[in-house]
C-alpha cells in the first residue's frame, strides 16, 4: 500500500485505551521523523508499554524492556532541538544527560512542560485521541502499564 503524501506524516498509535493519531513533524526533526518511520515499519513499536507515566506532566514509553534503558539496534540519534513549544499533545523524544542520545523512546506531554523547551527534540503532535492518553495508567514504573498494540503509517482504517 502507498501513502498519500499527507499520510505519510501521521503515525496511528492503537493503544491499549484506544487510538491516538499523530501529525508528524519532519519540518522540525526530520532525522527523527524518519528514524521513527523506520521502527514502524518494522514494527517495532508494536506490544511496547508507557514504563514511565506522570500526572500532570508526560507519558513515556518507546522502550522494547519496558524499563527505561532499552532502545532500538540503531545507532542514537544527533539532536535536533527546534522552536516548538512543549505543551499539551507534543511529542519528543527522550534522551539520556546526552543530547545526542535519542534513541526509540518518547513522550507525550499531558500539560504545558515549557521547561524542556531546547533541550528535548520535539518530532510530533497528537491531533486526536488525546484522551486516550489521558487514561493511561500511571507510575514510574506502572504497574500493569497500557502498551502501543500496534503503531502504523497513516490513519487506522
Amino acid at each position: 500500500m502507498t501513502l498519500s503524501a499527507e499520510d505519510n506524516d501521521i503515525l496511528t498509535l492503537e493503544t491499549t485505551k484506544g487510538p491516538v493519531v499523530i501529525k508528524l513533524r519532519p519540518d522540525l526533526a526530520p532525522g527523527h521523523v524518519a528514524h521513527i518511520k523506520r521502527l514502524v515499519e518494522e514494527k517495532f513499536y508494536d506490544g511496547v508499554v508507557f514504563h514511565r507515566v506522570i500526572d500532570g506532566f508526560m507519558a513515556q514509553g518507546g522502550d522494547p524492556t519496558g524499563t527505561g534503558m532499552g532502545g532500538s539496534k540503531y545507532p542514537d540519534l544527533k539532536a535536533e532541538f527546534n522552536a516548538e513549544p512543549h505543551v499539551r499533545g507534543i511529542c519528543s523524544m527522550a534522551r539520556s544527560q546526552n543530547p545526542n542520545s535519542a534513541n526509540s523512546q518518547f513522550f507525550i506531554c499531558f500539560d504545558d512542560a515549557r521547561f524542556l523547551d531546547r533541550q528535548y527534540t520535539v518530532w510530533g503532535q497528537v491531533i486526536e485521541g488525546m484522551e486516550n492518553v489521558d487514561k493511561f495508567k500511571r507510575g514510574e514504573p506502572v504497574r500493569e502499564p497500557d502498551k502501543i498494540v500496534t503503531a502504523r503509517l497513516g490513519r487506522a482504517g
